[in-house]
């Protein structure tokens, strides 16, 4: 079976986590943080805005279940692309959206989604492109997050419904 990576910073972790654990062909999911020009940040670093870093998760995959095009479509579907340094109630330059692709193949297909996409959105896409260069693991109490704490406010509130609206419009792609 080939693998495949695929590194998004879709706003918060915990949502992203969670909206891609939906999907079939997805192997694992791992929150973290990237883009950033400090080494091995901690949350609170990140959360203050000056490490550079985004919230992202590197989604491994098997690309003959899930093709990367259909792996960015659904990205496109459970973030803001038009909003940068905001997803939702989360503001920050560290819930700036972007796809960091680890392959010119990878940079190419994203390319084209975001063309196909970009008539759908009212406004400009603000969702970066930019080349992978280093994933730093979130501390172990952001993994698996909104399955843990599914009655906070926060997943009760921000992320159930945002997993609800993406489960009704990528049905294909979920897992069984």
């Amino acid at each position: 079976m080939a693998e495949e990576i695929a590194t998004l910073a879709g706003g918060c972790f915990w949502c992203t986590e969670a909206a891609f654990k939906l999907l079939k062909g997805v192997l694992e999911v791992v929150p973290g943080y990237a883009g950033g020009h400090v080494p091995h940040p901690t949350y609170e670093a990140v959360c203050t805005g000056i490490t550079g870093h985004r919230e992202t998760v590197q989604v491994r995959f098997d690309p003959e279940m899930l093709p990367y095009a259909d792996l960015v479509r659904y990205f496109f579907a459970v973030h803001d692309p038009t909003s940068e340094d905001r997803q939702g109630p989360d503001v920050g330059p560290q819930y700036s959206p972007a796809i960091f692709y680890h392959s010119e193949e990878q940079r190419r297909v994203a390319e084209a989604v975001m063309r196909e996409l970009a008539p759908l959105y009212p406004k400009p896409i603000a969702t970066k492109l930019l080349p992978f260069t280093t994933f730093y693991p979130a501390e172990d109490y952001h993994r698996d997050y909104f399955a843990r704490h599914p009655e906070a406010p926060y997943c009760r509130f921000v992320i159930a419904p945002k997993l609800e609206k993406a489960k009704k419009a990528f049905k294909p792609l979920l897992r069984p």
